[in-house]
């Protein structure tokens, strides 16, 4: 309220006088206060002073129930009704807050919000009340308890606030500004500017926020960008307050006179429909504050300050009967309020009495209120006290029952020895990061564990490394396990959090700062997106793969290829890889194998990941050797020439293959040598050797060169023998992979013991020693790491848990042997870099990839890739030449994240097991050709047969293109897509109600239309093809699909039937050719068929026609509101859907001018919201089958 132009005498009013922390009897105290009120010396007892309890309540005529002191002689500036619960809450001049409970006004809690100000409104909220003070926002809860204290600027000089939806807020003030304020993260996300300045009353509609200005002035202001809409000058002084109902604002001020203000006898009343006023309502009493208060009519309530409330009807006359008096202890009336069922009045005056009036005996404050929270009674023991100090009191005054078995005092002594508790470990981190001043250590809180708690055992934990095969299916407990807080954040299992929209509003560039795709997790057997990282930063297996292209229905490599090209495309925004994992579903060595998981296993983590991440690095790298030899024709493959045209073996051959020569030789002398090749070698473990030193280089070694004595057949004896079998190498792979096999306690401790090794070296290297309890003073971690002991070594910290060379040199000998060491910067110091290539047989190998295994029981574990990224790949992303620089980055499904390469080799095997190793030869990619030619020709787009038996020429619904139709770049395209359920969606209730998504649906392609965008044929179809699917269809979705069982079947589908594929490849062809799509939701169309498409090549119509902050509008409407069309009847159809988009993008364009207009183009848009909300978003019923206009729409349509 604007408490200009009242009465003078509230100045006297000081803030000091108010305090209520020092109550005192106020000198302007109403005598008549101070009945049944006793006084003691120090004070006033703040007691509230009930009216006598029989009071007589006519039903349905308002009249005073109860009135209560708030605070004595301290006046009331606010009132408000709890929109919660049944409270009603006061606020004071002396910043007091007080609530009461219930009609009867029984006080339930009061406290203090602010020592000097006074409340200026109040809000209730479900967890709390908003308290605006002059610059102060406080958020306390109904006890008293504050939830959050919001300082303005001092400057600031607040009087209203706005709630706009749950978690926003609007606060005005006598500035030229008002605030919005976000209350889920506390702060001010927007400041709209006022012309007009002293904003003292808010208020809102759903088609407007109006505000009341100290001018007199009220304006309308729109939701979304708060501009003022219209502007009424109510009244020449000033305003007092205003209400708005319905399509009615009425407003009560103050008007000039020529002594100064003088409250207005006139109400203004205004028409929202017409935006003008209407006959102003003179009513008989000063009006100060007014209400509207709709039962059957739109009843006003017009207060006086002095006590006087009439009601009236707002384009009505005042009738002096109908006023009546609220009594007062003080002179004024400070504050007016009305509950929200319209039951309650309250009433507060200046010497702090608060009055509730009624229309009924038992009113209600809120049509739906909550149960109130009361504190617990003091529960006070009856039994008399005991004086301990007293042997001889009796102790059978405490009544105990009887009973015969042992009490549970009676402890036997064994168990009632003080045994001292011992200490617990230092945690790592601490001692990390601890810097000494003295004896005394310093080090930051690392927050793993809740502050003075700690976690009580009675035995030490068995071992920390627990088992690489299984972990605990329960949660419970889990945080007190000593090594779950070890796993980085960063390495830790991602999820996508959904919401009511999806994916639109999930923040994934908060995990992913780079410009490189990182690849959803949510789709089944995704576990393999670390490994498909691997694969395409191989730049010369990107290039041959998207390369490839054959006429495979389910071809991984060409799946792949579609994926990667995906990934070229993407500026840091997460692909999925559906259609790959569908193809990889398809295949049966891959379920044979067991790479394929059910969901339950894979949510539950019951998979090893280890050995299912190995076993599928095998079977896609037999699998693409397999694709690429299988070609019927070599005109089948698309390769780019060079390096990558050999014949007789595939070029992944030729990366990864290597010879081998493996000799049996039986204990009767004879000796049978066969030659095989292997894409990759599975490290084998030495026996004796797990305390000693043993570089990589000669585990690997032994790997290669096998020997083992096993039973084989000999056609000498002619019968099985114990053979030594060895293995020899005859050619080395360009690309070296290698599976760790790390999947017992027994390999994972000779990991650990050798890197503790490497590690002990490393320090001696440097002239350090080490202790036997592996600690260090700090001096000497300091010393040992500083840059004086050696130029440009690795810290202390990156030589733990290291025992992975980043480089190792390998050598083919004269008699068939392998010499295999481990390459260090020192040695390319020592030998130069050309050394190694300048022998016959010599080359160096540098890691590229680690894949590793993060064991967390918490979410079951999960892969992680470090990948070192070529500097082709920072050159095509960053767009800029002369980038020449590599650098390791940590791929975690959608978290990218770039690493120091120290972290790539550290395997701490508590959390991080490696798994796969990728090794490639020094300057390899200058030994390809690595250009890429697009394998797909435009005879995709030609006609082609449908997979349906069934299908005749005369269900033909599209016309293929012909040579002279072929697209141009900028030619529009009408497109749509249909889609069928093939898994439902997995949600869960929370405890209030509202669902929660835990896994979205799986979503199938079942339907894609394109339509001709320009020519004599426009609107004609081009492609309408149904996708074929070997999947269970668990729903049609035939209402919103058209697609009905037995469409997508071959047997029995009379529609035009092809693979996904064959489809895939007709969209790929258009937007590589550069045409722009036109459609309605594209976004999700594209996602779901598993397109990368560029931005400007979409022109979708949800946006076009979308104003921001405001409802997405359904294609349906659009098309009736703009083009008189009525679609989607009874079910959908993508060729009605894509040419109304077509349509309607035409429409726009002349709307918008071809978009030079954007003002006027707004306009229309705020007419197609009115209309929108007025018809509910729902077409009228049509009268007969069609409308009218769409007849004549498209005259070569009918041809068709």
């Amino acid at each position: 309220m604007n408490f200009e132009g009242l009465d003078p005498g509230l100045a006297e009013y000081a803030p000091a006088m108010h305090s209520a922390l020092d109550p005192v009897l106020d000198a302007h105290l109403n005598p008549s206060l101070l009945q049944n009120v006793e006084l003691d010396p120090e004070g006033v007892a703040l007691e509230a002073l009930p009216v006598q309890e029989s009071v007589h309540i006519m039903e349905g005529v308002y009249s005073e129930l109860h009135s209560v002191v708030a605070e004595v002689g301290v006046p009331v500036s606010v009132s408000h009704f709890d929109l919660h619960e049944e409270m009603l809450w006061v606020g004071s001049h002396g910043g007091h807050a007080t609530s009461f409970f219930g009609p009867a006004l029984e006080r339930y809690s009061s406290f203090q919000v602010n020592g000097s100000d006074d409340i200026r409104q109040i809000q209730s909220l479900e967890n709390g009340i908003l308290f605006l003070t002059k610059n102060n926002l406080k958020y306390m809860a109904r006890g008293g308890l504050i939830i959050f204290d919001y300082l303005l600027d001092e400057s600031e000089d607040m009087h209203s606030l706005l709630l706009t939806d749950s978690s926003t807020l609007l606060v005005g003030g006598l500035q030229n500004h008002i605030l919005e304020i976000d209350l889920n993260t506390v702060q001010e996300t927007q400041k709209y500017a006022v012309e007009t300045p002293g904003v003292t009353i808010m208020r809102q509609t759903n088609r407007f926020f109006f505000c009341g200005h100290t001018s007199g002035k009220v304006s309308l202001r729109d939701l979304r960008t708060f501009k003022v809409e219209h502007e009424f000058d109510a009244f020449s002084g000033s305003l007092s307050d205003f209400d708005v109902h319905g399509n009615l604002l009425a407003a009560c001020g103050f008007s000039s006179r020529l002594t100064g203000l003088a409250c207005d006898r006139f109400l203004k009343v205004y028409d929202l429909r017409m935006m003008r006023a209407i006959t102003p309502l003179q009513v008989h009493v000063d009006p100060a504050f007014l209400r509207f208060i709709p039962t059957y009519t739109s009843r006003l309530a017009i207060i006086s300050q002095s006590g006087q409330c009439q009601f009236c009807e707002p384009t009505g006359l005042a009738n002096p009967a109908d006023i009546f008096h609220v009594n007062p202890v003080g002179p004024l009336l400070m504050t007016f309020d009305v509950s929200a069922s319209k039951q309650a009045l309250a009433f507060g005056d200046s010497e702090g009495c608060v009055h509730l009036w009624t229309d009924s005996p038992e009113p209600s404050f809120n049509p739906y209120s909550r149960e109130t929270e009361f504190a617990l009674p003091c529960l006070v023991d009856s039994l008399p006290p005991l004086d301990w100090s007293q042997d001889l009191l009796p102790l059978s005054l405490i009544p105990v029952p009887l009973t015969t078995d042992t009490l549970l005092s009676d402890w036997p002594a064994a168990n009632s020895a003080p045994a001292p508790r011992r200490a617990p470990p230092v945690d790592a981190e601490i001692l990390r990061t601890m810097k000494k001043v003295g004896f005394i250590g310093y080090a930051p809180n690392p927050r793993t564990r809740l502050r003075n708690q700690i976690p009580y055992r009675l035995k030490e934990s068995d071992s920390e490394f627990d088992s690489f095969s299984q972990v605990t299916e329960s949660p419970i407990g889990r945080e007190e396990e000593p090594h779950l807080h070890m796993v980085s954040k960063k390495y830790r299992k991602v999820t996508i959090k959904y919401s009511k929209l999806g994916l639109e509003d999930f923040d994934f560039k908060h995990y992913n700062k780079t410009l490189f795709a990182g690849l959803e997790p949510h789709i089944p057997n995704a576990y393999c997106n670390c490994m498909i990282q691997v694969l395409y930063f191989l730049e010369p297996v990107r290039c041959l793969i998207q390369n490839h292209l054959c006429q495979k229905e389910f071809c991984l490599a060409c799946e792949l290829g579609f994926l990667f090209h995906m990934l070229d495309l993407s500026r840091g925004d997460p692909c999925q890889g559906s259609n790959f994992l569908r193809a990889f579903r398809t295949i049966p060595e891959a379920s044979a194998l067991g790479l394929i998981l059910a969901d339950s296993d894979e949510a539950s983590g019951k998979g090893n990941l280890a050995r299912l991440i190995q076993r599928w690095n095998r079977f896609i790298l037999t699998q693409l050797h397999q694709d690429m030899q299988e070609l019927e024709v070599p005109q089948a493959y698309r390769g780019a020439g060079g390096s990558f045209c050999s014949s007789g073996d595939s070029v992944i051959g030729q990366l990864f293959s290597c010879e081998m020569e493996n000799c049996s030789l039986c204990r009767c002398g004879s000796e049978t040598v066969r030659a095989s090749s292997t894409l990759l070698f599975t490290l084998s473990y030495p026996e004796d050797k797990t305390g000693k030193n043993c570089d990589f280089a000669q585990v690997l070694k032994r790997s290669i060169c096998l020997e083992q004595n096993t039973q084989a057949w000999c056609d000498n004896c002619e019968k099985y023998q114990p053979t030594i079998q060895t293995r020899n190498i005859r050619h080395l792979p360009d690309i070296l992979v290698i599976n760790c096999e790390v999947n017992s306690l027994k390999e994972a401790d000779f990991w650990r013991v050798q890197a503790e090794v490497a590690f002990k070296m490393a320090i001696k290297k440097r002239g350090g020693e080490i202790s036997k309890n592996k600690e260090f003073a700090l001096a000497d971690w300091k010393e040992l790491g500083s840059p004086e002991g050696m130029l440009m070594c690795p810290s202390i910290e990156e030589l733990k848990n290291v025992w992975l060379p980043f480089s190792i040199r390998m050598k083919m000998t004269k008699n068939k042997g392998l010499d295999v060491c481990n390459w260090t910067d020192g040695d390319e110091m020592q030998w130069g870099p050309a050394r190694a290539e300048e022998e016959h047989g010599v080359y160096v190998y540098d890691l590229m990839a680690t894949v590793v295994h993060i064991l967390d029981s918490r979410t079951g574990g999960s892969l992680v890739a470090h990948i070192k990224v070529g500097e082709t790949y920072h050159q095509r992303k960053e767009v800029s030449e002369g980038v020449t620089h590599q650098q390791w980055y940590l791929f975690n499904d959608f978290l990218i994240e770039p690493i120091d390469k120290h972290e790539a080799v550290q395997f701490d095997m508590n959390w991080k097991v490696p798994a796969i190793l990728y090794y490639i030869k020094r300057n390899l990619n200058s030994k390809y050709n690595l250009n890429i030619k697009n394998p797909i020709e435009a005879s995709v787009l030609l006609a082609e047969a449908s997979l349906a038996r069934k299908q005749r020429k005369t269900h033909t619904t599209f016309i293929p293109l012909m040579l002279n139709e072929m697209p141009q770049v900028g030619d529009l395209v009408g497109l749509d897509a249909e889609f069928v359920t093939l898994n439902e969606e997995e949600a869960e209730l929370r405890s209030d109600g509202t669902k929660s998504t835990i896994k979205p649906s799986q979503m199938s392609v079942a339907r894609i239309t394109c339509v001709r965008g320009q020519g004599p044929n426009e609107g004609i179809p081009f492609i309408d093809d149904y996708i074929s699917t070997q999947e269970q269809v668990v729903d049609y979705l035939t209402q919103y699909s058209g697609i009905k069982p037995g469409d997508l079947d071959a047997k029995i589908s009379s529609k035009h039937l092809t693979t996904l594929k064959s489809t895939y490849l007709k969209l790929r062809f258009l937007i590589d050719i550069g045409v722009k799509f036109v459609g309605h939701g594209l976004q999700k169309d594209f996602r779901v068929i598993n397109l990368m498409v560029p931005k400007d090549q979409v022109l979708d119509t949800v946006y076009l026609f979308h104003m921001p902050r405001k409802r997405m509008i359904s294609l349906r409407f659009l098309a009736w509101y703009f083009l008189d069309l009525k679609i989607q009847g009874e079910t959908h159809d993508s060729i009605e859907d894509a040419r109304t988009a077509l349509q309607l993008y035409r429409k726009y364009l002349e709307l918008s001018k071809n978009g030079t207009e954007p003002e006027s183009f707004h306009k229309v848009l705020k007419g197609l919201y009115e209309k929108g909300r007025k018809m509910d978003w729902k077409v009228p019923e049509p009268e007969g089958q069609t409308s009218p206009k769409s007849a004549a729409v498209f005259s070569s349509v009918l041809a068709l």
